[in-house]
């Protein structure tokens, strides 16, 4: 893929990076070829971004041709809003306290160049702000009011680089292209580039190690590129033409955060901001169900003007949810009165409005794989042996599970999948999970959860590798359909 380094003026860029084109800024608006230049990552480095400027233009016009800016148009506005350098210092205050605490100024001045900085003690404090804010080029400033405040953040343009730091940017610079994709390639560089969002230390995520490098593996075949990232590397969003999450996900959390800035970067991006916003909150999607008259449990929201009347509605025992539960954690039976006044409170505390529902005792639940309004697979999750739900954490945090039988979509109840379906409609067109209980042959839908497990010998029992290339041509055919709209506009 070509890659560019735009600047106001090339003789104010004192470096040579092998394998990068340096291009002025008005060569790059203004010169047909690089009009025509598919897929380009333009790294903008010119001297000012103000609004209508030509660093300005190089971002907004880079978008438009479906090249990638960095900084987009996006981050230079984050860097002139107020609200949201507040909300940067409030979240790093405790990594920028640590940071700064040995200095004895009152104002310091921290320059970022491609996530690093000169002296290795504020290397963690500048990945994140080049995380936050991505471009080449950064300058944090902060003033301690009885502790330490970003201030503010604006670009470096390549003139202002001190000299005696030149070495050093041509050395971050150089490793930043060459240690990724961007080395020049010895073959056809693939068509578009995919990052898979993971967290390696994560237990019980949503697919082991085996089925991220099968997705790896079905993406190449499809002539893509897909890359695995962690949290650290979300300042690296941009080089992508999507983002695909293998992490679990939580509203009060970096996943939706990346989802948000991605989708609003124009990736495509499963699973997308409004499907984890919507799946995340048991409370939403209980009314949800109610609304649309979708076969559930009988279910309460709970809070404190109605707890009395939780029990003589629904009965004991109760199975009560906290509204961000996840993977099976969150969610209790409540065997008596005690157990559940105590637990109410708990739960009450964290949020002013919990769930309550019926216990419905079944062998085990269906679960249905959805992706793009299609059932792409069905399993059954059996219950752990003594235990009523599928997923049991044992006093030592170790989780162990039920036995499970994945069965063709074609074969299964055809009620069971028109149930789902119907479900998983009413959140978007994303990767869901509809779970569903079985009594007396008819469903009822327990929950939607956006990022469903995908593990190998499970999940992809029935399709093998087909499972995994079905999920990457619906990414192929997205990042098409995205580029040719963008084209033509």
């Amino acid at each position: 893929m070509p890659i560019l380094i735009v600047v106001t003026s090339p003789k104010e860029w004192p470096l040579n990076i092998p394998g990068v084109e340096l291009v002025s800024a008005k060569s790059y608006l203004l010169e047909e070829r690089y009009g025509e230049m598919r897929g380009a990552k333009v790294f903008n480095l010119c001297r000012d971004y103000r609004y209508q400027s030509l660093g300005y233009y190089v971002s907004l016009i880079s978008t438009a041709r479906g090249h990638t800016p960095l900084p987009s148009v996006m981050t230079i506005q984050d860097m002139k809003s107020q609200r949201i350098i507040r909300y940067v210092s409030d979240e790093l205050d405790e990594l920028i306290q640590k940071s700064l605490e040995p200095l004895q100024m009152r104002r310091f001045t921290l320059s970022v160049y491609f996530g690093k900085n000169f002296t290795k003690k504020y290397s963690r404090l500048s990945q994140h702000l080049f995380n936050l804010f991505p471009s080449p080029l950064l300058r944090a400033h902060f003033v301690y009011n009885n502790k330490w405040q970003l201030q503010s953040i604006d670009p470096i343009s390549a003139s202002e680089i001190p000299q005696e730091q030149l070495s050093f940017v041509l050395e971050v610079a150089s490793e930043y292209f060459s240690g990724r994709r961007f080395s020049v390639p010895k073959r056809l560089p693939p068509r578009y580039d995919i990052a898979i969002l993971h967290n390696p230390e994560e237990v019980n995520g949503p697919s082991d190690p085996k089925a991220i490098q099968k997705f790896i593996r079905a993406a190449e075949a499809l002539d893509m590129s897909a890359e695995l990232i962690t949290k650290e590397d979300q300042g690296r969003l941009l080089e992508y033409d999507a983002l695909f999450i293998r992490e679990t996900t939580s509203v009060n959390h970096y996943t939706y955060r990346l989802a948000r800035r991605a989708a609003a970067e124009g990736l495509v991006v499963i699973d997308d901001p409004l499907s984890i916003l919507r799946c995340s909150n048991k409370v939403y999607l209980a009314e949800l169900l109610e609304h649309h008259r979708i076969p559930a449990p009988k279910t309460l929201i709970v809070h404190r003007d109605n707890v009395d009347s939780v029990i003589s509605e629904l009965g004991l025992p109760v199975i009560l949810k906290q509204p961000d539960s996840t993977y099976s954690q969150g969610v209790i039976k409540i065997e008596d009165r005690d157990g559940f006044n105590a637990e109410v409170e708990r739960l009450l505390d964290k949020s002013e409005l919990i769930i309550a529902q019926e216990y419905t005792p079944t062998e085990f639940d269906w679960r249905v794989g959805i992706l793009d309004h299609k059932p792409i697979y069905v399993c059954k999750y059996f219950m752990m042996g003594r235990h009523w739900q599928i997923i049991k954490k044992t006093s030592t945090g170790r989780f162990l599970e039920g036995r499970w039988e994945t069965i063709p979509a074609e074969i299964a109840p055809k009620k069971l999948i028109r149930t789902a379906l119907w479900a998983a409609d009413l959140i978007g067109d994303g990767l869901y999970g509809v779970d569903l209980k079985e009594i007396d042959g008819n469903f009822t839908v327990i929950e939607v959860n956006d990022n469903p497990t995908i593990e190998t010998g499970v999940e992809d029992d029935i399709l093998k590798d087909d499972l995994y290339t079905r999920i990457m041509e619906v990414f192929l055919r997205r990042i098409e359909r995205l580029k040719e709209r963008n084209f033509r506009e």
